[in-house]
């Protein structure tokens, strides 16, 4: 059992005293004379290099700030099940050009079907007996410049791999399921899944993972959270954390100015998921709804804007599809939004994507360039599907804070 932290309230009000300091900082920056931008790229396209569809977007900045973007290459068919690889482009001119997609993950022996699959999912929809799913990319940008990346296989197998030279190439793949074994007790999961999006490493180097477990036992207690997993030696070895939100799914982390770690997580309900904690591992706050961010049941990215003052986490971007309509064929009008309190509101929004839009994550440069990699499509799809959605493709928008403040 962990022990709650006494929480000196004068803490809180020196924290509330920092931010409007750096906020005022913050506004003074934007009026130095910078133009608004905004550019967009796709860099992954449906129906290319063999592949049917590309889901499931990740991205990150190095510490050298080179551009890691990484996804889905889903083989033969749009399922969330079937022949999966990850596949990830690299940019280091700041996102003008790309490296052409590499795949990196799995890159182990092939593995086998996740046997707790309910028969009714196991159709044409979840692929063949031969293929295999690779799930849920997530990368961390070491402060150190090593770049992690976790994923998982089959929705029931955590790996672990490290880059020592900013993506070019990776370590083999090591198995770190173990470390959720210990939440068995708690959710006694037959599926799990990493993010998506991307992790994170925190000030005092602990690496944190988000991840959701769930069963398929429709009469379980519990059937379905948002965790993570954590690391306090570089990704030598790993354990979990406190179950954070439950009933929560697909989560999503960043760490605020005052150092709590701040989870948001899909939900029934609407509105997005929200709990806060000191070490980013245990003793989550009560969840909460958003009122700010409205929830259609999808992915979103969030990210710390490191601001000119040099205090990472005084301001947050978040992304996702500003509608509360929870049909896929809904999912549209990917939008950022700004907080300056901690992620309590959000109340600067911007549309970044008029049209169909999905799962999206978030990046900054070196330079205060602000990346949202998210996925996109046409009405009505250029491509005849198997399905009502018409997001197929991975977009690369670059812009600036003018472009989203102004």
């Amino acid at each position: 059992m962990h022990r709650n932290r006494f929480i000196n309230p004068w803490n809180s009000i020196w924290t509330l005293c920092l931010l409007g300091f750096v906020w005022g900082n913050f506004q003074n920056s934007l009026r130095a004379g910078e133009e608004p931008f905004l550019n967009k790229q796709v860099l992954f396209e449906e129906k290319t290099n063999g592949y049917s569809v590309y889901r499931i977007p990740g991205i990150v900045v190095t510490a050298k700030d080179t551009i890691l973007a990484y996804c889905e290459a889903r083989k033969l068919r749009e399922a969330d099940r079937g022949e999966i690889e990850i596949h990830l482009r690299r940019s280091s001119d700041g996102g003008k050009t790309f490296s052409p997609a590499q795949h990196v993950a799995h890159m182990g022996p092939r593995l086998p079907r996740n046997p707790h699959m309910p028969k009714s999912k196991r159709g044409k929809d979840m692929g063949g007996p031969e293929e295999q799913t690779v799930n849920n990319p997530m990368a961390i940008a070491g402060k150190d410049g090593l770049v992690h990346m976790v994923y998982c296989v089959e929705y029931a197998r955590a790996f672990h791999m490290v880059s020592k030279d900013d993506g070019l190439s990776w370590s083999d793949p090591t198995e770190i399921t173990y470390a959720l074994d210990h939440l068995r007790s708690e959710l006694d999961w037959q599926a799990i899944a990493s993010g998506p999006g991307h992790a994170i490493e925190l000030n005092n180097g602990r690496l944190i993972v988000p991840f959701w477990l769930a069963t398929y036992e429709e009469n379980a207690p519990l059937r379905k959270a948002a965790g993570l997993i954590f690391s306090d030696d570089k990704g030598v070895t790993w354990e979990a954390g406190d179950l954070a939100i439950r009933e929560g799914g697909e989560p999503n982390v960043v760490q605020l100015a005052d150092g709590r770690v701040l989870m948001t997580s899909r939900s029934s309900q609407q509105r997005r998921l929200a709990s806060y904690s000191e070490n980013g591992a245990t003793n989550w706050s009560k969840p909460h709804l958003v009122e700010d961010l409205l929830e259609p049941g999808c992915m979103a990215g969030v990210v710390a804007y490191p601001g000119r003052d040099g205090i990472s986490g005084s301001v947050l971007l978040f992304s996702n599809p500003h509608t509360t309509k929870r049909k896929h064929s809904g999912r549209q009008n990917v939008t950022i939004k700004l907080s300056r309190d901690g992620g309590l509101t959000w109340p600067l929004q911007k549309l970044l994507e008029n049209g169909p839009s999905a799962y999206s994550d978030l990046a900054v440069l070196a330079d205060g360039t602000i990346l949202c990699f998210y996925e996109s499509g046409e009405t009505p799809p250029k491509i005849k599907r198997n399905r009502d959605w018409a997001y197929a493709n991975i977009t690369l928008a670059r812009f600036n804070l003018k472009w989203l403040t102004q």
